[in-house]
């Protein structure tokens, strides 16, 4: 692989799909895509938060979960979220038969809950779930940037 970011939708995808590949050939340990911390930053010029449309996209990182990351390993996808992005993610995961949560952790000494989610699909089918995940269960806008900071 030789980069590890992308902002729009095909190229997130796409990068998406070059990190499961390039994982599965090193086959160890969880991959793992974080979103850039920028996109939850007002304080810019552009504004990061405004969607393609120009209307301002509901982003909000919970401060004791911290910026939404994604892991894959092994069929496996594995994320972190609070109660209510848990009801989106189970209606996304619904959208996509090849997925099937899994596992649902709640720790008594953890803020959210730790879902582990079965992908029964090729790269590209996973992407476009990760991606969905990214956008539904986390409320980010269309062009949020993603970065692979783990294979």
């Amino acid at each position: 692989m030789t980069r590890f970011d992308a902002s729009e939708p095909a190229e997130r995808r796409k990068l998406y799909v070059d990190a499961i590949t390039a994982h599965r050939q090193r086959g160890r340990g969880f991959l793992t895509f974080e979103v850039d911390e920028r996109v939850f930053d007002a304080d810019g010029g552009d504004d990061p938060l405004a969607d393609s449309d120009g209307s301002e996209a509901s982003v909000h990182v919970d401060p004791e979960l911290g910026v939404p990351w994604i892991q894959f390993a092994d069929g496996t996808i594995n994320l972190d979220c609070t109660a209510d992005e848990l009801e989106t993610l189970k209606s996304t995961v619904g959208e996509f038969p090849a997925f099937k949560i899994d596992e649902v952790n709640r720790p008594e000494e953890a803020a959210g809950t730790n879902a582990r989610i079965s992908a029964k699909a090729d790269g590209n089918r996973i992407a476009q779930f990760i991606d969905a995940v990214f956008q539904r269960v986390y409320g980010l806008p269309e062009s949020f940037r993603v970065w692979v900071v783990e294979i």
